[in-house]
């Protein structure tokens, strides 16, 4: 049963694929026998559920006729399963990380199917780089002469790199460049033979693809001046922030218009929020943007197709969407007062995270009673925290509405955490071990089982 806010009509019951729904409802003593066995929290993950994203996003592009070159954002989630299901399927890999870049190669990517996106790169993770012949998109000046002096001097492929564009709606960042530096890495790169520019690549903030549709205006003018410099760019590469979602648009919109500081155990409503019920699918928004129109009257689609460009992107969130989900066993709960309770779960935070981000996770969580509740059992307010000796522990700060009591032993499911959620800041305190991390597959007789996640 999902766990309700405490304003009646104000649910947030997180859209679930069938077979997740499945699991949680109908197959409650499998899962509370997973945890008992793999010990609390446990993620699940489907990786072929990361092939169907990148199969959608696909065929929106193979309908615009946009020849594409998708790379699944490694740091989204730390599930090699996720990054060998992405590659299986043909997409890249873009690496924020010497590690994740060796991640990448064990599990077979070659330098073809490899971009590196961050802008704080080491010497050792450009030599990698540089020894495999990836794609490197160059954050700065700067870095584009620690990249030329680590090139072999002997000769060898010609290293391929993009630009990374600072547009002007963005001009706070500190990633990327304006303008006026893309020109003068152009210059530096026209005398140095062991560099061939590729194109421009940006990363922005948020989640609007009119943002995106600005930018791409800024990038086709830098293109053509290149052009006109002797260069044979052949990508522009738009990052990722493609939206998902994980409630239903009008509960959501419903719930951000009732809230209240007295909602929250805090007594203060969070400052901001990822868009949790937003209007666009990661397809609805990557169609928006390849009608959106350019300058000269194209759509953003066709100035690619005649211009011979490909579109690059770095969908991380999106490509995990119903990839995971987390599951949390129910420790004790305690009073804090005569319509007040928390609910210690086995776990912390740190592997449901938004809370450390001054933010909230917007998605109810799922009870899985251990053992059938007693008839009389009465609903309960009360907020859920780790076990953890931190007072900043907290997985919700909404009071939430519990059904039933839960009870030591309950679990409490999390849909949909493969997105910056169950590993971004997972750790060992307290010498707990970290949770397993397992993907689900079918047995034989078409089953959920575990298999490690490797």
């Amino acid at each position: 049963m999902t766990m309700h806010c405490h304003k009646p009509g104000a649910a947030l019951s997180p859209i679930l694929r069938p077979g997740t729904a499945e699991l949680v409802a109908g197959k409650g003593p499998l899962l509370i026998e997973w945890v008992a066995r793999h010990g609390s929290p446990v993620n699940l993950i489907w990786p072929d559920e990361l092939q169907r994203n990148l199969a959608v996003l696909t065929g929106v592009l193979r309908e615009s006729g946009v020849a594409h070159a998708l790379y699944y954002g490694a740091k989204v989630n730390k599930s090699p399963g996720l990054l060998a299901a992405a590659l299986c399927a043909g997409a890249g890999i873009d690496v924020s990380s010497l590690y994740e870049l060796r991640d990448a190669r064990r599990l077979g990517a070659d330098g073809t199917q490899l971009v590196a996106t961050g802008p704080a790169k080491t010497a050792a993770f450009h030599i990698e780089l540089i020894d495999c012949n990836a794609l490197i998109s160059v954050d700065s000046p700067e870095e584009l002469e620690d990249l030329i002096r680590l090139l072999p001097a002997g000769g060898g492929p010609v290293q391929a790199v993009l630009l990374r564009l600072r547009p002007t709606n963005q001009a706070r960042s500190r990633f990327g460049m304006p303008a006026a530096a893309i020109r003068h890495c152009l210059s530096r790169i026209a005398g140095e033979s062991r560099l061939r520019f590729d194109g421009l690549h940006f990363h922005l903030s948020g989640y609007s693809w009119e943002s995106r549709a600005q930018a791409v205006g800024e990038a086709a003018g830098l293109i053509s001046e290149s052009r006109a410099q002797g260069f044979a760019p052949c990508m522009i590469d738009i990052g990722g922030g493609l939206p998902i979602q994980y409630v239903d648009q009008r509960a959501y919109q419903v719930h951000l218009d009732s809230q209240m500081p007295e909602d929250y155990r805090t007594g203060k409503v969070p400052a901001s929020f990822y868009p949790y019920g937003g209007g666009l699918s990661a397809a609805e928004w990557l169609r928006c943007l390849l009608r959106a129109p350019m300058a000269d009257g194209r759509s953003f689609a066709n100035y690619l197709v005649h211009e011979g460009l490909v579109l690059g992107m770095e969908p991380g969130r999106a490509l995990a969407d119903q990839a995971a989900i987390s599951v949390f066993r129910v420790l004790r709960v305690k009073a804090v007062g005569p319509d007040a309770h928390v609910v210690f779960v086995e776990g912390s935070s740190f592997s449901a995270c938004e809370t450390w981000f001054g933010s909230e996770f917007l998605v109810d969580p799922i009870l899985v009673p251990a053992i059938s509740p007693p008839v009389a059992a009465k609903p309960i307010r009360a907020y859920l925290a780790g076990h953890s000796c931190l007072d900043e522990d907290v997985l919700c700060n909404r009071w939430l509405t519990f059904p039933i009591a839960p009870r030591a032993g309950d679990l409490l499911v999390y849909a949909n955490t493969g997105g910056y959620q169950m590993d971004l800041l997972e750790n060992e305190f307290h010498r707990h071990p970290m949770p397993s991390r397992l993907c689900v597959v079918q047995d034989a007789k078409g089953q959920p089982t575990l298999v490690p996640d490797t």
